[in-house]
């Protein structure tokens, strides 16, 4: 059965193609297509699907709210319950903030100096809406704050998690593929 996993994002998007290739499953030859919204928003127009297509997805926990409503009009998983019944997995703040908390703020910073955009990170650090907030919050400014910072570094951290410590959206989206 031919599927498509909705994802918020272009980060979204490679980061479930690469864990799924990591994992070793081959999307296309099951028929599974990975697709970026543009915004949880835009969900509306995604899921006008074919009646054997099956819908999966992941958002942010701020956007689940109107993920379900979107789903309960279009009928889709109508009287399952919840967004996770419907195959939809949803990350406590965004896709960042759980790759972040399972590799560890250090692993991350790794991975950010091997990118040489150490400095970088640093100079973030000490400006002053930055220098207080938690190590965290500070990785999730940085990797938002260039263009293209998001998609790039979503591949490097997903390549960078070790085995089992795949953040539980993930893994569940996975599981369920």
């Amino acid at each position: 059965m031919p599927t498509t996993v909705l994802v918020e994002g272009e980060s979204d998007r490679v980061a479930v193609e690469t864990l799924a290739g990591a994992a070793g499953l081959d999307l296309a030859g099951a028929a599974v297509h990975v697709v970026a919204m543009g915004g949880a928003t835009s969900i509306v127009h995604h899921l006008l699907v074919g009646p054997d297509e099956r819908v999966l997805g992941l958002c942010d926990e701020a956007e689940a709210p109107g993920i379900l409503r979107a789903l309960d009009r279009a009928g889709v998983g109508a009287g399952a319950g919840g967004l996770a019944e419907r195959g939809f997995q949803v990350c406590r703040a965004d896709l960042e903030d759980e790759l972040i908390r399972a590799l560890g703020p250090g692993a991350v910073l790794a991975v950010v100096e091997a990118q040489g955009e150490l400095t970088s990170f640093r100079r973030l650090q000490h400006q002053p809406a930055l220098r207080d907030r938690p190590l965290v919050h500070q990785l999730r400014r940085f990797l938002a704050g260039r263009s293209g910072h998001k998609i790039t570094y979503a591949r490097l951290l997903v390549e960078a998690l070790p085995p089992g410590a795949t953040p539980e959206p993930l893994a569940r989206l996975l599981a369920d593929l």
